[in-house]
């Protein structure tokens, strides 16, 4: 498998440091929305199981003023008249989108500054951290223009209480970094100029303080958990629960805490 650092895309830029890939949302004169090739890309990029490649972490952000405007609308627009298999297919392409990031084994994080709306929301909060700088704002706007935010639905429960859901996807305003942290929706706030660093810094600390095995195996786990009824959730824990002690870095964790009185450092 090719180097996703050299896999030559057109829409997207991708710069690898040792085991974390940085990766840029680089349609500027379009506030980056999710244009077809954009989202093509993306996928692309996501269901590479970049964790076999050594990456241990994902860090995306958008070039120019803002993160993502989302949607390209002008696309949508060319649909109008299109026929319900083919406005399903299209819908196959952002939940292949979505589906990739969440199943992406090695750590995600989103760095988000400027606008963050509607599809590009959905984009960053299904990664497994949001980092804000202080000008960025969200809103899941799908129901201004008669759209429904029907996939991003699907996970924001891993994110947001009920009441927040339904107050993000039925009340379309932009909340800015601090009231989307209150929610959940940002997990960090720092200054603009900080985001790379900050973002940098937080993976790097995590892939220090855990295995990048275990994390894969805990992020499979929780999607697969929910909405299960509780005795499957159970069968399916447990599943992971065992297979996981037999893994070279179970094993390894164990020894070393044993024999140095605390866990090792993974990175």
């Amino acid at each position: 498998m090719a180097d996703p650092a050299s896999a030559g895309y057109e829409l997207l830029g991708v710069r690898r440091e040792e085991d974390l890939l940085f990766v840029t949302l680089d349609n500027p004169d379009k506030a980056n929305a999710l244009s077809p090739p954009l989202l093509a890309e993306l996928t692309d990029l996501y269901r590479t199981d970049l964790l076999a490649e050594g990456v241990r972490a994902v860090l995306l952000d958008g070039a120019g003023k803002h993160f993502s405007a989302g949607a390209d609308l002008g696309h949508l627009r060319s649909l109008q008249d299109a026929s319900p298999e083919e406005h399903r297919a299209d819908s196959e392409r952002l939940r292949g989108l979505f589906e990739a990031v969440l199943r992406q084994r090695s750590l995600t994080v989103a760095l988000v500054h400027g606008a963050c709306v509607a599809g590009g929301c959905g984009l960053a909060t299904a990664h497994d951290f949001v980092i804000a700088a202080g000008d960025a704002q969200f809103m899941y706007s799908e129901v201004r223009i008669g759209f429904v935010a029907a996939l991003v639905a699907t996970f924001l429960p891993l994110r947001l209480r009920g009441r927040d859901i339904r107050e993000v996807l039925l009340n379309p305003e932009l909340i800015d970094a601090e009231q989307a942290a209150e929610i959940g929706l940002v997990n960090w706030i720092t200054p603009l100029d900080e985001l790379h660093r900050f973002g940098r810094e937080m993976a790097t600390g995590i892939l220090s303080r855990a295995s990048s095995d275990s994390i894969a195996l805990t992020k499979g786990l929780l999607l697969d958990l929910v909405g299960r009824p509780l005795g499957e959730a159970f069968d399916r824990a447990a599943e992971v629960n065992a297979a996981a002690r037999s893994t070279d870095d179970c094993k390894h964790g164990i020894a070393h805490f044993l024999e140095h009185k605390k866990p090792p450092v993974w990175r």
